[in-house]
């Protein structure tokens, strides 16, 4: 047990420091040298820098980087257009003021479910939820959750063929695609939208009961020029097409074409299967991107900065979480990991779903990260999941439903960078918001987990 103090000493620091905002980028790798020293291995500490910490990093880069360049320039073109503000007032005037909660959810769901990265809804939903919540004496702590209901959970990882990361990171381990298990991701969307909404639902008419409003706050929005905004067919368009293009290319288009030289050395000998479902979101989203910009021609201001600014907005993102697989990388390889990852495997013996769900969940918490946590967890357990798989008979695609879903739960703790970030879009804090965000990105998801795994176990992958 002396050898597992390293790992929850350094991990400890990591959470802290992180939660009091200091940079991953520099955390990540001082304290993986300070696990490796603890455990005794100074002497090393030079050679698992290069060869174990910027593999780990590096390898994330190669294998992620298009699809974090893509969505945040994706992302950024929808702002700058208008698209997401016409999508998210449209939402709002079509369900009605009675419905302002489930607006905003749904509002941020289409958005990130077509490809828009968290932070920019964030800052786009946000001015329209404190008008229309200040307008119907809502109270503002409750903008949080319902942001977070709808960008960081069913649409991060229980839908089929969303282009979220966490979707994208068990396909070449699993061999599957971005649609894999899509019955069972739709019933866990359904219990995280639906258990998500009873739990708002309920804080509202609370709030009523006790006379409580939108309170004091000092909120400078921004204005906004309406006329300048597209049509919503014009807006809606790019998100069908990421969704549409990247389904045909995953079931047709990719598979049919001539991919015998991916089999050569000189492209890594990898079968199709390994690089075909990050290869179908990278074409969705360049077409996507090119129709955009072709359909929004006259309403740029300045076409050039807006691709600039959406391809250096990927790059802080990447490098954080790179970082945190790099320090997973190095954890791995400590004396203590192995401890660790023996008591996981062996936590349900006939049952690997469980082993892995817990696993990435674990992962995921530690990092305050889900792409993060998978990440680390996948490339530490990946092939022997596979390897489990078979030897139950499980189908792969099972697997990567459950390892995407159970990312996204201790993920949202409260030092994840994307919950404090959205409290500072929301002038708000942890004491006042906090806790419908873990009912909603924490609790409710946990409990789908359980029941795909449930189903699963019985009904097998569908």
């Amino acid at each position: 047990m002396i050898s597992l103090l390293p790992i929850f000493i350094s991990l400890g620091l990591l959470m802290y420091l992180a939660y009091r905002g200091h940079s991953v980028i520099l955390l990540a790798p001082l304290l993986a040298m300070l696990a490796v020293l603890l455990s005794g291995e100074a002497s090393m500490m030079l050679g698992v820098y290069t060869q174990v910490f910027m593999k780990g990093l590096g390898g994330y880069i190669i294998s992620f980087f298009p699809l974090f360049l893509l969505g945040a320039i994706f992302g950024k073109l929808m702002d700058d257009s208008g698209s997401a503000l016409t999508i998210s007032e449209s939402l709002v005037n079509k369900l009605g003021h009675k419905q302002a909660v489930l607006s905003i959810v749904m509002a941020c769901a289409i958005l990130t479910y077509g490809g828009v990265s968290l932070f920019v809804v964030g800052f786009a939903v946000y001015p329209i939820a404190a008008a229309l919540f200040r307008e119907l004496n809502i109270p503002k702590r409750l903008i949080p959750g319902a942001i977070a209901l709808g960008a960081l959970t069913f649409t991060m990882t229980a839908l089929p063929g969303t282009p979220a990361i966490q979707n994208a990171i068990p396909m070449p381990f699993f061999k599957t695609d971005a649609f894999a298990a899509p019955g069972l991701g739709i019933i866990a969307g359904l219990i995280m939208l639906v258990g998500g909404m009873v739990w708002l639902n309920y804080r509202t008419r609370s709030a009523f009961s006790a006379g409580e409003g939108y309170g004091q706050h000092n909120d400078k929005l921004a204005a906004v020029d309406h006329n300048a905004k597209p049509s919503l067919m014009v807006a809606f368009l790019p998100i069908i097409l990421v969704i549409l293009i990247n389904f045909i290319c995953t079931k047709w288009l990719l598979p049919s074409m001539d991919n015998s030289y991916l089999a050569t050395e000189e492209f890594g000998a990898v079968p199709l299967t390994k690089v075909l479902g990050i290869w179908a979101i990278v074409v969705a989203l360049v077409v996507s991107c090119g129709t955009m910009i072709l359909l929004n021609w006259k309403r740029w201001k300045n076409l050039k900065e807006s691709l600039s600014e959406g391809a250096l907005g990927s790059l802080l993102p990447i490098f954080n979480t790179a970082s945190e697989v790099g320090y997973g990388s190095v954890i791995a390889t400590l004396t203590g990991f192995v401890i660790v990852k023996e008591f996981l495997l062996n936590l349900s013996p006939g049952n690997p779903l469980i082993s892995e769900a817990v696993f990435v969940n674990v992962m995921a918490g530690i990092t305050g990260s889900a792409s993060g946590g998978l990440s680390i967890a996948l490339n530490t357990m990946g092939d022997h999941y596979l390897q489990l798989a078979s030897q139950f008979g499980i189908n792969p695609e099972l697997m990567h439903r459950v390892a995407s879903i159970a990312s996204g739960g201790l993920d949202a703790l409260p030092h994840n960078g994307a919950v404090i970030t959205l409290l500072v879009i929301c002038r708000l804090t942890h004491k006042e918001s906090y806790k419908d965000i873990f009912v909603v990105a924490v609790a409710v998801p946990m409990l789908a987990l359980i029941a795909v795994i449930s189903l699963g176990t019985i009904m097998g992958s569908f």
